[in-house]
């Protein structure tokens, strides 16, 4: 498995509507997003299931991991990775399914019993949030820095920080203990694909040792 480290960029289908989710993501990519979550909640199985697979092309290109949100199914067709939210059904269940090499995340929360359980259960990474005022979701319970520095001292997997996060203050969750940052719109919420390319570099530049 490739190290878990970097740009975590996570696809929003408003944002990436009318035709920009694969130039954008491509963009994302090309800019050193080491994973991509598709993250698509509609019921339209066979264009997500297109999209998907697209995604996974561009994956593949540029030696990033593609990441399923809460749709363990797709995950196994396609043999890429899954995020699991609290209530998208049993992490282990999917270990079981995907295999010993599959990424599987798991959403915590703010809560490091959480994410203890998720590693007792296989998970390859564990994800805290929301750590700044967060538009995809207002009224997820707030994380602080103090609890990424417990949580790189207990657990020995890589951590995610979700949740508002910007270039201003990517650095500081980094410097806690953040193996990744996971972005939404201060990513993808741009003009252009360049914007998109520009964004993402500055972001992976600052995993880069000084």
């Amino acid at each position: 498995m490739k190290t878990l480290r970097g740009l975590y960029a996570i696809t929003d289908s408003h944002l990436l509507a009318d035709g920009r989710l694969l130039p954008y993501a491509e963009a994302a990519l090309r800019g050193g997003a080491r994973l991509l979550q598709y993250r698509d909640k509609s019921p339209e199985e066979q264009r997500r299931l297109r999209e998907a697979q697209a995604l996974q092309a561009l994956c593949e290109r540029y030696g990033a991991e593609l990441i399923i949100n809460d749709d363990a199914e797709l995950a196994a067709r396609l043999g890429v990775g899954l995020h699991l939210g609290q209530d998208d059904g049993s992490l282990s269940a999917a270990r079981a399914l995907l295999g010993r090499q599959a990424v599987i995340g798991a959403t915590c929360h703010a809560r490091l019993e959480l994410a203890e359980q998720a590693a007792s259960e296989g998970a390859s990474y564990v994800a805290f949030g929301r750590f700044f005022d967060s538009r995809t979701k207002p009224g997820a319970p707030g994380a602080d820095l103090a609890l990424l520095e417990q949580a790189r001292r207990r657990l020995h997997l890589p951590i995610v920080a979700i949740g508002g996060v910007t270039l201003d203050n990517a650095t500081s969750l980094i410097a806690a203990g953040a193996s990744l940052v996971a972005v939404i719109h201060a990513l993808f919420a741009a003009d252009s694909a360049a914007e998109v390319e520009r964004r993402a570099r500055a972001f992976s530049q600052l995993f880069e040792p000084i």
